[in-house]
């Protein structure tokens, strides 16, 4: 299997280098609002607090590795790499949050649900929008795709 995902994306990133002219820009925001999205689903469907717990650092760790390659992959002006800054505090307050790091109180294994619900509601409402090109959006899908 791993044998047939190397082709896979020599293939997917030479498609994508070639079709980057022609592309429109692609919103990172809305990739990890989505992501966000599945895992308040994921959070929802279960009923273990641990489990709960480790689905929501996983999902703040991807996101928070996803930022980190873009930021040091991508080449981006001076207000986008502003804009990936703000997102990662953002991603690593409401980890903070959620483990009782840097001042705040661990979340309740009760309020996990309520959690999982504000952190995708402070995705959805940051007043932001980080564009990319074709190449760096298809490096976030493989990237969350293999985390």
């Amino acid at each position: 299997m791993k044998k047939l995902i190397l082709p896979f994306l020599l293939v997917t990133i030479a498609l994508g280098t070639h079709v980057t002219a022609t592309a429109q820009s692609y919103s990172l925001t809305e990739t990890l609002k989505e992501h966000m999205n599945e895992t308040t689903e994921h959070v929802k469907a279960s009923e273990n607090a641990d489990e709960k717990r480790e689905i929501l650092n996983e999902s703040f760790d991807k996101m928070m590795k996803v930022v980190d390659k873009i930021e040091t992959k991508a080449q981006l002006s001076g207000d986008e790499l502003a804009q990936i800054q703000l997102l990662k505090d953002e991603i690593q307050e409401r980890s903070n949050e959620l483990n009782g790091l840097d001042g705040y109180d661990e979340v309740a294994d009760a309020d996990l649900d309520d959690f999982s619900d504000y952190s995708q509601q402070m995705m959805e409402q940051a007043n932001r929008n980080i564009t990319l090109s074709l190449t760096t959006a298809l490096l976030i899908v493989i990237i969350l795709l293999l985390l």
